[in-house]
């Protein structure tokens, strides 16, 4: 691991916290309202286009594709969308490798969420249609808990990857989904954490609401990040090509209520970094009801405040991972998405030279743009960082078990 050499040619955000301007002009439409002039605030130059992506080794890191971001608010409806995304640049394939599964924390989450939709959703001998299912893990709860049947829909899914006695009443296609699946019959329809990779947000939910058809019964959930977190908090690490769109409560609402659903449970969760939405189809559009919903003064204003909150956040950990910064060698914890946009944000962090991650599909596979080598936990054991950085404050106390596990008494800080 000694041979890291940190690349070049990594991007350079632009912030403006004066001169806000509209995106790609005044015809610039909002892919959840349709309102035009969206408003310019952030922007990213030269990014991976893949976050999950595996990477063999460090010259496909070096060479991965990149393009850039631009980060545009409509005043409408509150909705974020990169208004510099191109889906043609995006591959979902087996070499995706999202899962959070391999995290305790993260599993508990799941499985308390589970059980909860399917008590609140009577989610029992039913039917499920997970979109965007990944590797299928939470279709899988919903089934064991509820004793349901399903179908999940992704590109990345792995056959193989769970025991066949996991799937035996579920069917996975290894697709996007789309108007071409719309003759699935299901009772609940399931999408998480995939609303944000879709540029067409309304047409997508639109085909979802045309596919339910005249069937009052049918209930829909989604969970997505909550980008209002993210502009208050700066969390640039939280904002990465991928995802190309960025709701709040109050905006995913206001999509699902204007293509003609009930929303009838909107919460924050996961320590305030998801939305979890649950609707009904109606007969028209319906009227906002829920106390989450009423947010687009609080919007404008994180959008308002974001160049500066964000710019504090890269100057502080800009001085982190600087060798001469007190953190010598800083290791950082978590490759995912997080972990990319952190470590391209600033400059590639020549200080770290390696990144750990407990997924073991990770191990021996190398940070998109910035080359890092992707380690497991124990590769830690022996060696003294100078401080770990955990990707997800969530996980701060998984991480430091690990930690004193293994015998590393370096300090652990979080974003």
């Amino acid at each position: 691991m000694s041979g890291f050499q940190p690349p070049g040619a990594l991007p350079a955000y632009r912030l403006t916290s004066a001169n806000f301007e509209r995106a790609a002009g005044p015809g610039c439409a909002c892919p959840s309202c349709g309102r035009r002039g969206m408003v310019s605030f952030y922007g990213l130059d030269s990014i991976p286009v893949h976050s999950c992506m595996l990477v063999a080794d460090p010259q496909q890191a070096a060479s991965f594709p990149r393009s850039s971001l631009s980060l545009a608010y409509c005043e409408g409806c509150g909705f974020i969308s990169n208004t510099r995304y191109e889906p043609s640049l995006q591959n979902y394939a087996l070499d995706y490798e999202e899962t959070q599964g391999f995290s305790p924390t993260f599993s508990a989450f799941a499985e308390d969420l589970a059980r909860d939709l399917v008590a609140r959703c009577n989610l029992h001998n039913r039917s499920i249609l997970e979109i965007g299912c990944g590797k299928g893990e939470f279709l899988v709860l919903l089934s064991r808990i509820g004793n349901n049947s399903g179908i999940g829909i992704d590109p990345a899914y792995v056959p193989g990857r769970l025991p066949d006695k996991m799937t035996a009443r579920l069917t996975f296609i290894r697709d996007f989904y789309s108007q071409a699946y719309a003759h699935l019959d299901a009772d609940f329809i399931c999408c998480r954490h995939t609303l944000e990779h879709i540029a067409t947000t309304r047409e997508f939910v639109r085909t979802i609401r045309t596919a339910i058809g005249d069937n009052p019964d049918v209930l829909v959930f989604f969970e997505v990040p909550d980008v209002l977190r993210i502009l208050r908090e700066g969390a640039f690490w939280d904002i990465y090509y991928e995802h190309c769109s960025y709701f709040s409560a109050g905006s995913l609402a206001r999509l699902f209520r204007s293509l003609s659903f009930d929303v009838i449970d909107l919460r924050p969760a996961y320590d305030d970094q998801y939305i979890l939405l649950t609707a009904r189809p109606a007969d028209a559009p319906t009227q906002p009801r829920l106390e989450l919903e009423n947010d687009l003064q609080a919007l404008y204003q994180a959008v308002q405040q974001f160049p500066d909150v964000c710019r504090r956040q890269i100057d502080r950990w800009g001085s982190v991972l600087d060798a001469g910064g007190g953190c010598s060698p800083p290791v950082v914890w978590g490759s995912g998405s997080k972990g990319v946009a952190f470590l391209t944000t600033l400059q590639g962090g020549s200080s770290v030279r390696y990144v750990v991650d407990i997924n073991p599909h990770r191990h021996g596979k190398f940070m998109p743009a910035t080359a890092q080598p992707i380690v497991a936990p124990e590769f830690l054991a022996g060696r003294k960082p100078g401080c770990v950085i955990a990707m997800n404050p969530i996980y701060r106390d998984e991480i430091r078990r690990e930690l004193d596990r293994l015998g590393v008494a370096a300090p652990l800080f979080a974003v």
